[in-house]
């Protein structure tokens, strides 16, 4: 199987002129059609450098990435992109934020609302068309920003700690629909969390990275069936996926070397 997304031993600097920061020490990872992939790791580890390179809002300083076995410098089709915040614009509704996307590619007017219809309450929107951002709840507004990122029309999403700013409740309800909608819509995914369980819950693999200069550590493939259920967090075979991610998350310590007359 061709790997819709492949990172090959990515490197990533940052120069200023003071100082040198290296951030991404030697990323490789792959993402193959229709598969859910997960990256955790340390916070400013470079996690969300991964998807400023891969849009193309960063560049690389070595290594090689190839989308559909394309160079990605020579693959020109869309990248759907999510960050934290869910960034729909206040003075615009519901659909009217919705309908972005599909406005820049230059849809017909008729034909991108008859297709948003369709959609909001697939994405749990109905009846909130003419609803603005401050009258929606964390959870809806997410919804309104994943369904602006679905219609971006693209077979990949990378999705940014979607759901890093919800309670607990609302974010486990979002990762249940969250993968309902991925079951619809076949989209590759790469995502990015801080949440251990939530990785796990999702993937189909997890990948680990270490602190910055971030490489990856460990990879995790996850074998639970799906359509996945909450009661698999209860699950022996859930905490011993746990036990391996925090193992892998555990911090390198450098030997001090010891010198006469120190203490």
């Amino acid at each position: 199987m061709t790997p819709k997304i492949q990172m090959l031993k990515i490197r990533k600097d940052f120069k200023s002129s003071q100082e040198l920061l290296k951030v991404l020490g030697d990323i490789s990872l792959f993402v193959n059609p229709g598969e859910f992939v997960s990256i955790i790791g340390p916070s400013g580890c470079g996690k969300s450098t991964v998807f400023q390179i891969l849009t193309g809002l960063e560049t690389y300083d070595e290594g090689q990435i190839k989308i559909d076995n394309i160079p990605l410098e020579k693959w020109h089709k869309k990248m759907s992109y999510m960050q934290q915040k869910d960034l729909l614009m206040p003075w615009r509704t519901v659909i009217e934020n919705v309908l972005l996307p599909l406005e820049i590619q230059g849809a017909k007017k008729k034909d991108a609302l008859n297709r948003v219809k369709e959609l909001l309450p697939v994405f749990g929107l109905d009846g909130f068309d003419n609803a603005y951002p401050h009258q929606l709840s964390g959870g809806m507004r997410q919804r309104a920003a994943l369904l602006r990122t679905v219609l971006t029309d693209s077979e990949i999403m990378l999705l940014d700690e979607p759901f890093g700013a919800l309670d607990a409740i609302n974010r486990s309800l979002m990762q249940q629909w969250l993968l309902e909608i991925w079951e619809r819509f076949t989209h590759s995914v790469l995502f990015v969390t801080h949440d251990i369980e939530e990785a796990i819950f999702l993937s189909d693999r997890v990948y680990v990275l270490s602190q910055r200069p971030a490489k990856v550590v460990k990879e995790i493939t996850i074998d639970f069936p799906r359509p996945r259920k909450k009661e698999f967090l209860v699950l022996p075979e859930f905490l011993e996926y746990k036990k391996s991610v925090l193992a892998a998350l555990e911090p390198r310590q450098e030997a001090i070397p010891f010198i006469a007359g120190k203490e």
